[in-house]
């Protein structure tokens, strides 16, 4: 199969869309399909032996390590040249919206995955322009011939907006890095020599993240935070958590270190329609929390895998992290089921389900027009 996946975000961007993007290209890639993939520049021509294709970008004003892909000739020659079977578009915006439309001219049917809650974004960001991003997204994921969503949150929440054909796909986790295993005892006493309990957060250090609520368990007795990641808070959160201890952005065989090595995984934002880090911690062996809300229900059995605490209570990320820290009884019992919980999640496994389930059924005329 011939598959265009058109990203509104790329390598050397690290961030959920792209990671999930190289890993579908990868996958499809190594079970025989061609790919191409158009993402904003500036960055490599060519990932694993798979053709980029760069378009002109700029910077969002409030975020500029974000890149927005700009429309133009050099994406529809490129699909044109390449004669996709299918269009694969990677949470659709800007650069998405213009792939769908030279894939309608191509007579090429679309699969959109929504994967950024653009709307969260704007509000996170003191943006009046909610509305405004809903109907665009209903706009581009009505014109899909499929559209998927991570979670039944957010599966439930495009239906309500009278999104047509709209399915659940969830993500893959790469169990051969992330694994308890890698837990790092020599790391763990460089930043907690005393024995505290390591509690982290891994992601971007961005508003849309709430990561102002980590303030909440800073003078939790016997812990000692690790953040992993980078962005534009960064500054904001160092001045609020002065104790904890900053790592960077990670990738790899780093990054799974630091993720096996700490005890509780705390993600505060509410607005995640998936979570691939609380797969990621699940993995790892380490017990995640997490808000009832989004994608992390689906991920988190409350209580048997991992902890869901009310986002609208204001006291409940802190009991829910207190509880964890004061019972390593309860801790192990949730990094054990939380590995068996992700067991047979593979990328390989889950990109078949997207070829089998998915892009066959918008190839089969008699399905696209149900």
């Amino acid at each position: 199969m011939r598959i265009a996946i058109v990203a509104e975000s790329f390598l050397p961007q690290v961030n959920g869309v792209s990671n999930t993007v190289r890993h579908l290209a990868e996958q499809l890639s190594a079970a025989g399909h061609s790919i191409v993939i158009v993402a904003p520049g500036p960055g490599d021509a060519r990932h694993e032996g798979i053709p980029v294709v760069r378009v002109r970008s700029v910077p969002l004003p409030f975020y500029r390590e974000f890149p927005v892909g700009l429309p133009d000739k050099v994406m529809t020659s490129a699909l044109a040249r390449f004669a996709p079977d299918v269009v694969h578009l990677a949470s659709p915006a800007v650069l998405g919206a213009a792939g769908l439309r030279a894939a309608r001219r191509l007579g090429v049917p679309t699969v959109a995955v929504f994967q950024t809650d653009l709307a969260g974004f704007a509000r996170q960001y003191h943006l009046r322009a909610e509305a405004v991003m809903w109907k665009w997204m209903r706009h581009v994921h009505r014109r899909a011939d499929r559209t998927l969503a991570p979670s039944s949150s957010t599966v439930e929440n495009l239906r309500a907006l009278g999104i047509p054909q709209v399915h659940l796909w969830g993500r893959g986790v790469n169990l051969e890095l992330f694994d308890p295993a890698r837990r790092d005892d020599a790391f763990r006493q460089q930043i907690a020599p005393d024995g505290d309990v390591v509690v982290g957060y891994v992601g971007r250090l961005a508003a849309e993240k709430g990561l102002w609520r980590l303030a909440e368990l800073a003078d939790i007795p016997g812990i000692r935070m690790v953040i992993v990641g980078d962005g534009p808070e960064r500054a904001e959160l160092e001045s609020i958590l002065p104790e904890a201890h900053f790592t960077g952005m990670l990738q790899g065989e780093s990054l799974a270190r630091v993720f096996s090595s700490l005890d509780v995984f705390v993600h505060p934002g509410e607005h995640e329609t998936f979570c691939q880090t609380v797969q990621e911690a699940q993995a790892s062996g380490v017990a995640a929390i997490a808000p009832a809300a989004g994608g992390p229900v689906d991920l988190i059995e409350h209580g048997r895998n991992g902890l869901l605490y009310d986002p609208a209570d204001p006291a409940a990320l802190r009991h829910s992290v207190m509880t964890a820290v004061r019972d390593a009884g309860l801790r192990k019992r949730l990094s054990a089921a939380a590995r068996e919980r992700v067991r047979d999640r593979t990328w390989a496994r889950t990109v078949d389900d997207l070829v089998t389930h998915h892009y066959t059924a918008v190839l089969d005329p008699v399905d696209r027009a149900a």
